[in-house]
């Protein structure tokens, strides 16, 4: 898997930030990976399958999402730190990926995500002749 790095200037000085970086809130994730597939797991606590978005194209997945908080009606909100809106994380892999064959689930606020690589992609054995 690569990371890609892209520049944002500011005024003051360039600083560098992760491609998927929403500018706020920031998916954690875990990357595993085997020679048959990569296992993902993403913290998304809070969240139904509903709110959850994949694509996979090539060998870059996606991982989107929409956070609403419910209000309560008890007046104005003096202090809010729970996170709202949409969020998008994007991971580009290093070989193709076989989307059709990928399963996802979802379990106590976390995201699990099977991606097997893609047939060309996989390690070959090649038996040698003896003559």
């Amino acid at each position: 898997m690569t990371y890609y790095m892209v520049p944002r200037r500011s005024r003051r000085y360039n600083e560098y930030r992760p491609v998927g970086f929403n500018g706020g809130r920031r998916m954690s994730v875990d990357v595993h990976a085997s020679p048959e597939e990569y296992l993902i797991t993403a913290e998304v606590p809070g969240l139904t399958a509903d709110d959850l978005k994949i694509e996979i194209l090539d060998d870059v997945v996606t991982l989107a999402g929409d956070l609403h908080t419910e209000e309560n009606g008890e007046g104005d909100a003096l202090l809010q730190e729970l996170p709202q809106g949409s969020f998008k994380r994007s991971l580009r892999f290093s070989e193709p990926l076989d989307a059709e064959k990928a399963e996802a689930q979802l379990e106590n606020g976390l995201l699990k995500l099977r991606i097997p690589k893609s047939e060309e992609a996989r390690p070959k054995t090649i038996k040698v002749k003896a003559s």
